[in-house]
């Protein structure tokens, strides 16, 4: 990952560009294309091909803060992804593509949240969106999509803790009650941000899937912002 300067975007109506990597819709397909140079320890080349097919895209836009100054778009909860990368990471399986869109800086509006993405039986996946924002409000987001598309807002279970980080980051996770959420694998773990595997219990039915915590408070800390740039090069401008 690299932050560039506005020189190295390049955008149309089915593709984005930054700097050498590049992400289009083809066929019903988000085909992305990776030219990149590995953080330290190990700096290295990376190149190679994302390919995410979603079983369909859905219209669902939620308000992270009641202003609108934070939206969270699923656009495909489900998707069938392959990936095949010069470092030697080539696999297929169950994939999923998200973004979200801010008037602000996320620290300037909120402490921190959680999130999780759990795939369920019936073909769609199950969503959940918690934070405490910086006016000490909460959000409580749940969102069950089907494998078409459609969306519908549900009823959270209980917000349940999870252990923290190695970095000492506090989580928690939506599980029902009387049951006990675990990470099964890390996946990356920072100062202010975490990202595993994580089994819960939804509606009765054992679901593993993709968690998020992220700590801002940690984030606005000029240390942690210091290595941040270690791992996020920034480079001004593009050829």
């Amino acid at each position: 990952m690299t932050d560039r300067g506005r020189s190295a975007l390049r955008q149309s109506r089915d593709a984005l560009q930054i700097g050498p990597s590049r992400m289009a819709w083809q066929n019903g397909s988000l085909v992305i294309d990776i030219d990149e140079i590995s953080a330290l320890p190990r700096i290295s080349g990376v190149r190679g091909e994302i390919r995410l097919t979603p079983s369909a895209v859905t219209e669902v836009e939620a308000l992270l803060t009641p202003d609108a100054r934070h939206i969270w778009r699923p656009f495909a909860p489900s998707a069938r992804i392959e990936v095949n990368l010069t470092q030697g990471h080539c696999w297929s399986g169950h994939g999923y593509f998200d973004a979200n869109f801010g008037q602000a800086a996320l620290e300037a509006d909120f402490k921190r949240w959680t999130w999780g993405r759990f795939p369920r039986a019936h073909g769609g996946t199950t969503c959940f969106y918690d934070g405490i924002r910086a006016d000490g409000s909460t959000l409580a987001l749940g969102l069950d999509v089907a494998a078409d598309g459609s969306a519908a807002r549900i009823e959270p279970p209980p917000l349940t803790r999870l252990g923290k980080t190695r970095w000492a980051i506090q989580r928690a996770t939506r599980c029902d009650a009387g049951a006990t959420p675990r990470q099964t694998m890390s996946l990356l773990d920072a100062p202010f941000y975490s990202r595993s595997l994580v089994e819960t219990r939804i509606g009765g039915e054992t679901v593993t899937g993709v968690h998020e915590a992220l700590d801002l408070g940690r984030f606005r800390s000029p240390i942690v912002k210091a290595m941040l740039a270690v791992r996020v090069p920034r480079r001004a401008n593009w050829p």
